[in-house]
């Protein structure tokens, strides 16, 4: 628990100056409102003991207090805030290409909506490390130190004071580990929430025509019930927690007036500012036993950050990258790959050499290994064995934003994301301008129909390109490969799902505007339009020459 937040706060480094501040006006803000009550405090206890001109001191300093204690806390409330939305911004951003590095082929046997939960959620969970544990421990800390200070002309009663509060500033760090397993619990039932529901979402069409809505719902309804009885633990801890802390409150507030009686009068003045110094101190401290949920959900958060992001990367980049090739054949050297340890081999000694220029056909049933081709060559998976070469250097050897700067890939599912035409297509080239972005889409034989559109290149797409059918989603994926410069071109499966006709002038299109490149489809089947230079089948982990 302890060492993940510890690393939590590494990964914060770069925002130490505002994390820093803000516990720093966090202090003084609650040394104002401390300071407010002792001089009240020692306004009444001049007055009890007739000192008229100490009591007349204390309220003339008391105005500017007014003022002052709710201006600190309003700049205590920004700054803390501020500095927390920028540390977890860059946990998200350290999480996400965490995910990015190993995560390259997709998210497998993952659960979109859990990874989602962490992404969101468990990054927010972080926020109690911060907001509602370490300004409010900082602040509290203060508060027992000046209240010792202030009561230091009794050490007795300084000790009656201060150490019950002392202990409630403990509480979060002794209770933290106990309820860090409810929080671990929390946190596993709302990503199991949040992938049921996603999962349904994602299907819905798939569940209303199965008539499937009860068990969809029963579903729901059985992860909600087991983030209720998690949620319920972690309550009743933070209930027990805040008890805990109001009674060692009150015991500092009964200490203090146990030790007035005992003093009699000369204790009167100094048993008053005790009375007072409590009070002032009820507040920070008050809140810090609930502290302790707040610091076990912020754990629990974090290590199921860490779980996802500290995954072997399935490829690794190397220490020190080989001198960049210039030339692009590719050559598959004894490749053996199977995708884990349980799962038979896709390639069993694979043998290939793909020219410079070559139109190659890559067929085979589904199943077979023609999409773990395409993921050996783009670096999204490693052989277990052999090597694959660029420019006759191992690929291994190559950084993976190098290769991909080569080779490029239209998938059989190529996505259009949730946002305009302009900014799907630049995600191949992120400085392209206009008229390169116009230039790829009539190459991909869609410019009209994206020049009809009254929006034009800022038409939104929609979430997977809704707005699209699918043989305009497919152009419009082929024109983002196309923005880019790569000699090489996988086409994976690039016309799953579109009909005949739309197939073939799509094939067309491809044949037309690939003129120059390498190009390596992958299919399970030729229409005759395709034209390759070569043809090869895959069977029994080797390509092998095909007629067509």
């Amino acid at each position: 628990m302890w060492s993940d937040l510890l690393r939590v706060l590494g990964l914060w480094r770069a925002r130490t100056g505002w994390l820093a501040l803000g516990c720093a006006v966090a202090a003084v803000s609650t040394l104002l409102g401390v300071a407010l009550l002792a001089l009240a405090g020692r306004g009444v206890a001049s007055a009890l003991g007739g000192a008229a001109f100490g009591g007349g001191m204390a309220l003339l300093l008391l105005r500017p207090l007014v003022l002052l204690r709710p201006a600190a806390r309003w700049v205590e409330r920004m700054l803390t805030h501020a500095a927390t939305f920028r540390a977890l911004a860059d946990t998200r951003v350290w999480f996400f290409r965490r995910l990015a590095d190993r995560l390259p082929a997709g998210i497998g046997l993952r659960r979109s909506g859990d990874l989602l939960g962490r992404l969101v959620a468990d990054v927010e969970a972080l926020d109690g490390l911060y907001l509602r544990t370490i300004v409010p421990g900082a602040a509290a800390l203060v508060v027992v130190l000046a209240v010792a200070l202030l009561l230091g002309a009794a050490p007795a009663l300084a000790v009656i004071v201060a150490l019950p509060l002392a202990l409630a500033l403990l509480l979060p760090l002794l209770l933290a580990p106990a309820a860090a397993r409810a929080a671990g619990d929390i946190a596993l039932a709302q990503g199991g929430l949040r992938a049921a529901a996603a999962d349904s979402f994602i299907g819905i069409e798939d569940t209303l025509a199965a008539n499937a809505e009860a068990r969809a719902g029963a579903a729901l309804a059985r992860e909600g019930s087991a983030l209720a009885v998690a949620q319920r633990g972690l309550a009743w801890r933070g209930a027990l927690a805040g008890a805990a802390g109001s009674l060692l409150v009150q015991a500092a507030l009964l200490g203090a007036l146990g030790w007035g009686l005992a003093a009699g009068s000369p204790g009167t003045a100094l048993a008053v500012l005790a009375l007072f110094l409590a009070a002032a101190a009820a507040e920070p401290l008050g809140i810090m036993p609930r502290a302790g949920a707040a610091l076990a959900a912020a754990a629990a958060g974090a290590r199921r950050l860490f779980e996802a992001a500290d995954a072997p990367p399935p490829v690794v980049e190397p220490a020190k990258p080989a001198e960049e090739p210039e030339g692009y054949a590719i050559r598959f050297e004894g490749v053996e790959f199977a995708w884990a340890p349980d799962r038979p081999p896709v390639f069993e000694g694979l043998d290939l050499e793909i020219p410079e220029g070559t139109r190659l056909a890559l067929l085979g049933p589904s199943g077979i290994g023609k999409s773990s081709f395409a993921a050996l060559l783009l670096k999204l998976a490693a052989p277990q064995a052999g090597r694959i070469t660029l420019g006759g250097v191992d690929i291994a050897a190559l950084p993976a934003e190098f290769v991909r700067r080569r080779i490029a890939c239209l998938t059989q599912d190529a996505r259009l994301f949730d946002d305009s035409i302009a900014a799907n297509l630049r995600i191949a080239a992120p400085l392209a301008p206009d008229a390169a972005l116009w230039r790829a889409l009539d190459r991909a034989g869609i410019g009209e129909l994206v020049r009809a559109l009254p929006e034009g290149l800022a038409t939104q797409c929609g979430e997977g390109g809704a707005r699209f059918s699918g043989g305009q989603a497919r152009r419009l994926a082929l024109a983002r490969v196309l923005l880019s410069a790569a000699p090489v071109l996988i086409l994976d499966e690039p016309t799953a799902g579109l009909d005949a006709e739309t197939e073939r002038a799509f094939l067309e299109t491809l044949e037309e505007v690939t003129a120059g490149r390498t190009v390596i489809l992958v299919t399970h089947r030729l229409t005759g339009v395709e034209r390759p230079t070569r043809i090869l089948r895959l069977a029994g982990g080797r390509a092998l020459p095909a007629a067509g």
